[in-house]
């Protein structure tokens, strides 16, 4: 990859790109295997109470060893060992040329005990250190290196006040160019909101704050209200391969295209976007992409899903600078 010219050259993109450590691919090959918690598991337990087929489940035992060092883990392609460290994941994104790089840490679930979230907090700080160095030594010895890129700590302490407060005076102190909040955000979206209320709270407010993981629009206005400044979040492309499209003004904003009332519809998925989907597709149209299993589909659903959230990430710095976000809030929750 870096002697493609990074990322940028090899995909085609000009704009910024960030890359994550991999610590929560970890977390899903150990905590959250054994405790059923990932992107497509709930990482909210306590939202799933009236669906019991969706509670989480254990599926299995760890296919990943912590240690001070590291993440040891097998790779359920070929059974090969693999080591990440705080160096080696540094060492990665600077050949990826990412303009954001965030460190390795440890990810815990809604379902681990304060003694476990105080230790796995307390090795995330240590690896932050090592990362920090890892990134400074590799800038002086190596002038072939992007020297734009900018690395970011992540803030871990589970759903405990104390140790999220302590985590974000540890990690916002430390020279990072911005703070990403990561971890177990508690078992629902009220502790989650409480958890953003003591970390951000704590941080320092030249830094930006990334959220990580979380995506639904409701989600983003509450972050975005606290003082969170962008996100990432595997949701919109997700329900796009599943036919869920975002329209605003729609029930919850979404619109499923296997339902056969769009069989015939001729309009755009959101009459509002300038989407390149939008553009020139119609509803019936990729309604029968979708139902074909034509690979077209997943591109052009995930163009129109990912450009609607840039939309609205857009109407929410325009309100913030003019002093109108409580009624943008009330306008797009209304439906949620």
């Amino acid at each position: 990859m870096a002697g493609l010219g990074g990322l940028h050259r090899f995909a085609g993109w000009e704009g910024p790109i960030m890359t994550d450590s991999g610590g929560f691919q970890v977390f899903s090959l150990g905590a959250g295997k054994v405790h059923g918690v990932g992107k497509v598991a709930s990482i909210f337990p306590d939202e799933e109470r009236s669906s019991p087929q969706n509670r989480p489940k254990p599926q299995g035992k760890p296919l990943v060893k912590l240690s001070e060092q590291g993440a040891t883990f097998r790779s359920i392609i070929d059974g090969s060992e693999h080591v990440f460290s705080p160096e080696s994941v540094i060492a990665l994104q600077r050949k990826l040329g990412a303009d954001i790089m965030l460190v390795l840490d440890e990810c815990t679930s809604p379902l681990h005990d304060y003694a476990y979230t105080k230790q796995a907090m307390g090795r995330t700080h240590r690896w932050a250190e090592r990362a920090l160095h890892a990134f400074e030594q590799l800038d002086k010895n190596n002038s072939s290196l992007n020297h734009g890129q900018v690395l970011y700590g992540i803030v871990q302490g589970g759903a405990y006040e104390g140790l999220r407060r302590e985590s974000a005076r540890v990690i916002g102190g430390m020279p990072f160019g911005g703070i990403a909040i990561g971890g177990s955000l508690g078992r629902s979206k009220e502790e989650m909101h409480r958890v953003l209320d003591w970390t951000i709270t704590e941080l320092p407010e030249e830094k930006p704050r990334h959220l990580l993981g979380i995506g639904q629009i409701a989600d983003i206005f509450a972050a975005a209200r606290r003082g969170i400044d962008t996100f990432d979040c595997a949701a919109p492309t997700r329900i796009a391969r599943n036919g869920t499209l975002f329209v605003k003004g729609a029930p919850a904003h979404r619109i499923n295209l296997r339902n056969a009332r769009f069989r015939d519809d001729p309009r755009p998925i959101d009459p509002g976007c300038d989407c390149e989907t939008c553009r020139r597709h119609s509803r019936a149209y990729l309604r029968h992409l979708h139902l074909a299993g034509e690979l077209s589909y997943y591109r052009l659903a995930t163009i129109h899903n990912l450009r609607f959230l840039v939309c609205l990430m857009r109407e929410i710095r325009e309100a913030i600078a003019s002093g109108e976000f409580s009624e943008l809030e009330a306008e797009w929750c209304a439906v949620l």
